[in-house]
């Protein structure tokens, strides 16, 4: 599950680097791109989703959806930038095979590209890991975005977050729903472009607070886990 947004010059490199052995399904959502993302993913590879709503929430929302009359065992959600390394994908399916509900590929453990993660992104992920860890009682040492969950574990949680409290909503209730969650180290490198979050001064000060309101929505009912489709 590849959400993008004006990533037409990084996909192509995404994609290619996804081991197909592995893969059963490659779905790219275009999350109303501007610069022809959408016509240089119908000539790849893909299936190509549509969510015309901003918000990468509302992405990888409407990319799920897409796969309800099929779904796959595990998906695996994977940034369209190129800072993570897809052919890393490996090391997410193997911690899932050993019997993990959701792994978390984890920059903060793995090896990374001087400059790849910013300043600001490296506060934003230990204040919030931090407060997870407070109000919850798990310690996650990322935020990362490349991640793996069964289905059955994703159905299982209810995910509702339409933009950039999509990561911490779905950490904080595998915990509260008592999944098995492990972490994995992924390399990270510099993106292609600017980051449409942490490359501005408004567009990181957004995330930050809805990062933090999130953590404070669902952390604060540790008590309570999770059933069903994340009803309590």
């Amino acid at each position: 599950m590849i959400p993008v947004f004006n990533e037409r010059k990084s996909l192509p490199l995404v994609v290619s680097d996804l081991p197909r052995g592995l893969v059963h399904e490659i779905v790219v959502v275009d999350n109303a791109s501007t610069d022809g993302t959408a016509l240089v993913a119908r000539d790849l590879p893909v299936r190509l989703v549509s969510e015309p709503r901003r918000g990468y929430g509302r992405a990888c929302l409407a990319g799920v959806a897409a796969l309800e009359s099929d779904p796959p065992d595990v998906i695996v959600f994977l940034d369209g930038d190129y800072s993570d390394h897809p052919e890393e994908i490996t090391r997410l399916l193997e911690a899932v095979a050993a019997g993990a509900d959701l792994v978390i590929g984890s920059r903060t453990l793995g090896v990374r590209e001087p400059g790849a993660l910013l300043p600001q992104a490296r506060f934003g992920n230990l204040l919030a890991c931090f407060l997870i860890r407070i109000l919850s009682g798990h310690r996650y040492t990322d935020l990362g975005p490349f991640r793996a969950i069964r289905w059955e574990a994703y159905r299982r949680i209810g995910m509702t977050d339409t933009n950039f409290g999509w990561t911490c909503e779905m950490q904080v209730k595998a915990v509260r729903a008592g999944l098995a969650i492990t972490e994995v180290p992924v390399s990270y490198r510099r993106r292609v472009g600017v980051s449409k979050i942490t490359g501005t001064v408004w567009g990181t000060l957004r995330a930050g607070y809805k990062i933090l309101w999130t953590i404070a929505r669902f952390g604060f009912n540790r008590g309570k886990r999770e059933t069903g489709n994340g009803k309590r």
